[in-house]
């Protein structure tokens, strides 16, 4: 097996690991995968069950007869009840109602009767992998560790794929390997005992959203202060953001009822017209025994800073990187003042709010209320008539709508109110990806709308869910670089009862174009001051972004120097050159760069391998 470079170790809180069924052949398999720093959980038997890397408090273990649990995250259930649960389980469907039961982020690991269950959240925060390994399944949390032990190469069709913007579902969640192969959120891995049979087996259906908002709200609030609570119950020292967003306001204010001290942290915009620290100060003035902690504005670094430093190891491209040094620039400061966590309030704009697409069905079951709502959509987003009636008579299914997307990647950006109102953004190329890169991904588009199913019939859940996978596939490597950095992240939006909680309210009641959040702003009453539940605006950091692209000219212009992506015939890396040089371009406003930087700056840390197992150029 390939050793990984050292940025491989783990941090506090950052726990990734490999299962094994209970069996000689895999246990001989187990043992490639040691290296230094790995820990090993056994079978009752002592053969290998869990390897990998993790801290005590990042797992929780129980045995009782021929069953076995392993919770692995944040859970807030101990031993004893583990032990409990164990020792009921007479089949390994039991352990569905048991996921769902459980607050917090985790993953679940079953073992009964030498048959393994291996599964992450429903919200794809926590993922599961798996491959053939010398003839024995391996499951992961990641799939670069499987990817190593296979001495697999980097798939250019994937890298292709990447270069898509967005990548849709359900080509998102393809590993970048061949050969490994991802467990949807919404389901469970098992491995039958002769430790080569594998099946998917489902888990996790969204609720159905029937709630009143008065009806769901009380519930909402409860999710959301145990998902807190599960982080901040030990004490010690943590820190929240503190944006002046209702989002990141909520959690501290949950926090700051706990037995933990609480450290409030505040990046000021650079725009003056940014009223975020107004915000904040004023959430601030009701935490009296919280510690506010204002940056300066102009230290902080900005989209696209640092670039060509990272050697994070991901298992796949994120465009997380572009915001990789602003995400973990205070966390030393946080370190400093004892912080053991940080929470966020990443995750708020995905549960409370929700697609205004729902407005697609409510326009054929409740249409005169519909259109009371979308003249209020249309006024405040601009939306132009013609173009609202044509998205609203838009009835293709899912599989049609993809590959219609995969015949005009090269289109300009489709209007808003279309995204708005459809299965999504439908994705596209852009003038440097070369067409050799555009063959691949149309192939790839083709194949997968031949049997493409939505996320959820409803186009507003399915735009929802995606929107969180979407947002968790970014989290996910965030919350590594975090605990890499020494302050892991945690946010409690994105546990999968607090998701359940938003996604079971009424879309029609938690999308309106006259409040905003309505769903947060109830959850919250009574422990967020009003005068905060009032605030009905978001800074959108757009300065940043701007100053970003113009400050770090210089290397992005490096980044395409020897690029990657250019040796594997991708893109044109002097077109790419050229547009480096010409910042103020209008169309780079849009993100158009971001899957492409992602990608370049994913194959750069393929290099960064002591002994690469994928070559930069496959």
């Amino acid at each position: 097996m390939t050793e990984l470079h050292e940025s491989a170790g783990t941090g506090p809180g950052d726990a990734h690991f490999t299962v094994f069924t209970d069996r000689e052949d895999a246990a001989a398999v187990a043992r490639s995968f040691s290296r230094p720093g790995t820990r090993v959980l056994t079978h009752a038997s002592g053969r290998p069950w869990l390897v990998g890397q993790w801290h005590d408090q990042d797992v929780v273990t129980a045995h009782a007869g021929p069953a076995a649990l392993a919770v692995i995250g944040c859970c807030p259930v101990d031993a004893a009840e583990l032990e409990r649960r164990a020792g009921r389980l007479r089949d390994l469907a039991d352990v569905d109602a048991l996921a769902r039961s459980l607050p917090g982020s985790f993953h679940l690991v079953a073992a009964l009767d030498g048959r393994l269950r291996v599964q992450g959240t429903a919200s794809g925060l926590r993922l599961v992998f798996h491959a053939t390994v010398d003839g024995v399944r391996v499951a992961a949390s990641r799939a670069d560790v499987l990817a190593a032990a296979l001495g697999a190469a980097a798939d250019p069709e994937q890298v292709a794929i990447r270069l898509l913007w967005p990548v849709p579902h359900p080509l998102a969640e393809t590993p970048m390997w061949r050969g490994v192969t991802a467990v949807p959120p919404q389901d469970a891995l098992v491995v039958a005992a002769d430790g080569r049979t594998v099946r998917h087996s489902r888990w996790w259906t969204p609720p159905e959203p029937v709630r009143t908002l008065a009806d769901g709200a009380p519930l909402v609030r409860e999710a959301l202060a145990t998902a807190v609570d599960a982080r901040t119950r030990q004490g010690g020292v943590v820190s929240c953001d503190l944006s002046g967003g209702l989002d990141s306001t909520s959690i501290c204010f949950l926090a700051d009822r706990s037995p933990a001290r609480v450290v409030a942290s505040t990046w000021p915009g650079r725009d003056p017209a940014d009223t975020d620290l107004y915000w904040a100060e004023q959430a601030a003035r009701s935490l009296p025994e919280v510690d506010h902690v204002v940056w300066d504005a102009d230290a902080s670094p900005l989209v696209y800073d640092d670039l060509l430093a990272i050697d994070d190891l991901l298992d796949e491209p994120t465009i997380g990187v572009m915001d990789r040094s602003r995400v973990l620039h205070h966390l030393p400061g946080m370190a400093e003042r004892g912080s053991r966590l940080h929470l966020t309030g990443i995750g708020g704009d995905h549960v409370a709010w929700c697609s205004e697409a729902y407005y697609h069905r409510l326009l054929r079951t409740r249409p005169l209320f519909a259109l009371r709502q979308l003249r209020g959509f249309r006024a405040l987003w601009q939306w132009p008539l013609g173009a609202t009636a044509r998205a609203l008579a838009d009835a293709r299914p899912y599989g049609t709508w993809l590959a219609d997307a995969g015949r005009r990647l090269r289109d300009p950006l489709p209007a808003t109110v279309s995204t708005s109102l459809g299965w999504g953004m439908p994705p596209r190329l852009f003038d440097w990806v070369t067409p050799d890169a555009e063959a691949m991904a149309r192939r790839a588009l083709r194949e997968a709308a031949a049997n493409a199913v939505p996320l959820h019939p409803d186009r507003g859940l399915h735009a929802d869910l995606d929107q969180i996978r979407s947002c968790t596939r970014i989290i996910r490597q965030w919350d590594r670089m975090a605990a890499r950095a020494g302050v892991p992240m945690a946010s409690p939006f994105l546990d999968d009862r607090v998701i359940e909680a938003c996604l079971a309210v009424r879309p029609s009641e938690r999308v309106t174009p006259w409040r905003y959040k309505p769903l947060l702003a109830a959850a919250m009453a009574g422990i967020v001051p009003e005068a905060c539940l009032r605030r009905s605006t978001k800074a959108a950091a757009s300065m940043d972004a701007s100053n970003g692209l113009r400050e770090h000219r210089a290397e992005l212009l490096a980044l395409w120097e020897d690029s990657r992506l250019e040796r594997l015939g991708l893109v044109d890396g002097a077109a790419l050159r050229r547009l480096a040089q010409r910042p103020a371009t209008p169309e780079l406003r849009e993100a158009i760069l971001y899957s492409t930087i992602a990608a370049e700056v994913w194959l750069r840390g393929l290099d960064r391998r002591t002994e690469p197992a994928a070559p930069a150029s496959p």
